[in-house]
This record gives C-alpha cells, structure tokens and sequence, in this order.
C-alpha cells in the first residue's frame, strides 16, 4: 500500500526512475526517510532485507542515478530485492493509463496491480522468460563476447524465449543462431531475477553434438571454445551466467583426468 513519506519511517530505500537506481556513495541507501531528504515522498513496502523493510520511492533524484548491476558485488538477496524495486517503479510509470480505453488507472492497494476505473482492465508486472547455458565440449567451454557487454568480459549464450517456444527449443534455437553449433544432454540448473529490464533467467547445461563454430556477427563479437584452465575474463560473482561457467569447468577437470 502507497503511503506519503513523514520522514520516521527506516528501511532500505529503493528510489527509481527509468530504469535506473540511486545509489548515493555507490551504495543503496539504509535509515530513516528524514536522513535521505525523502519525507512528503510516495512509498510502498515491497520487501525485507535480513529483518530490514525495504522501501520503494518511483522516482528519480537530481544526482547519483545509476544501474542496479552496481550491486551485483554486494549480496545477492539485496540485489534481488533492487531489481525487484527497479521493475515494479517502471511497471507503475509505464502503466499510469490503460492500453485499452486510455483512461488515468490506479494502484490496487491488495496486489501488484494497475486497475482502470473506466473498463475494469487489470495489469500486471510482466516478465520476459530468457534462457542462458553453458555448453561443454569435451575439457572446453564455449564462451562468447556480446555486443551488448562493455569491456573484454566472455560468457555463456542467452537469449529470449519466442512464443509458442518450450525452454529446451529456445536453448537449442539461440545456440544455432549466434553460434551454428548444435547441442544435447540440456539439463536444467536454476533460476535467476534479471532487471535488465524485466527477465526470468533459466540457466541450463548442455553438451556440444555438433556443428563448425561461428559467431553470429549482429549478436557477438568473437566466441571460441575456451580450456577449463584459460579462461578469459568472466562474469562477475553471483551472477547465473558465472556459476554456469564454475559447474561446467567442474566438468572439463573431469573429463580431463
């Protein structure tokens, strides 16, 4: 439920706007709303962090804006809880009038919702599934530069699923495309929130079946299979992609013995 800021309230405070996060000293701000300047600001409760509400305020300030991937190093769970922040304050910016009738909408106070008054239409935050895999061929991993990415960083493949896909098509579809090699033995690992800007990441390893390697141009700029023992230079810790990478490498040493 939105309430108006009075400044005693304390928490973690999630202020967003576009996309983008306010990390004042490079860090998400923690105390009372009164010792970040927010009183008289809209909030709502969207969480807790180790017993700690969480706070989010849709809005931007005039300094320290940033990207939530700025918390990537600290722990995962208030990266989590930050990207959660970022997604619903663009949710709600994006969704102050409905896409059906055009009329101003408002925030259910039950559920992470936008209700029109005029045509009962309901939204709600919607995700884009992804999958992302590790592909191991007998001590190497294939590892790729996107476009997309700044710096020197080698990852694994991803990409967004297309409809009517199952994961195991998308996967097998992605791999194909940026890279013309062909996979099997795709097995699922886990899952990761991913607020670039509104993904589910699912994470898989496979095996290589096949196929000359190739890098799709429009979508990398240099992908090679890489031995488990020199590897370039990774995804940071905590990070789906980066423990696909450690659990695949954990093979290679294995099939190297």
């Amino acid at each position: 439920m939105e309430l108006i800021l009075k400044g005693d309230e304390s928490g973690w405070w999630v202020v967003s706007h576009g996309n983008q996060i306010w990390l004042p000293q490079g860090e998400l701000p923690q105390g009372t709303a009164a010792q970040w300047d927010l009183q008289n600001f809209r909030a709502r409760q969207i969480g807790e962090w180790q017993g700690v509400l969480v706070w989010l305020v849709s809005r931007s300030m005039t300094d320290s804006m940033g990207s939530v991937r700025q918390l990537l190093s600290q722990d995962a769970g208030l990266f989590h809880l930050a990207g959660r922040g970022v997604q619903l304050a663009e949710f709600y910016r994006s969704h102050r009038f409905c896409g059906y009738c055009g009329h101003e909408m408002h925030t259910s106070t039950t559920e992470l919702a936008c209700l029109c008054s005029h045509c009962k239409e309901r939204y709600y935050p919607q995700i884009a599934p992804c999958v992302i895999v590790a592909i191991q061929h007998q001590d190497k991993i294939l590892l790729a530069q996107h476009l997309r990415h700044r710096g020197n960083m080698y990852t694994t493949l991803a990409g967004f699923v297309e409809v009517g896909e199952t994961l195991e098509q998308a996967v097998a579809r992605e791999v194909m495309e940026e890279s013309h090699v062909h996979v099997k033995n795709l097995r699922y690992v886990c899952s990761q929130p991913w607020p670039f800007p509104h993904s589910l990441m699912m994470a898989f390893m496979a095996e290589y079946a096949g196929g000359e390697l190739q890098a799709d141009p429009s979508e990398l700029r240099d992908a090679a299979w890489f031995r488990y023992d020199r590897l370039p230079e990774l995804p940071p810790p905590g990070t789906v992609a980066r423990r696909l990478i450690e659990d695949t490498v954990v093979l290679c040493r294995e099939a190297d013995d």
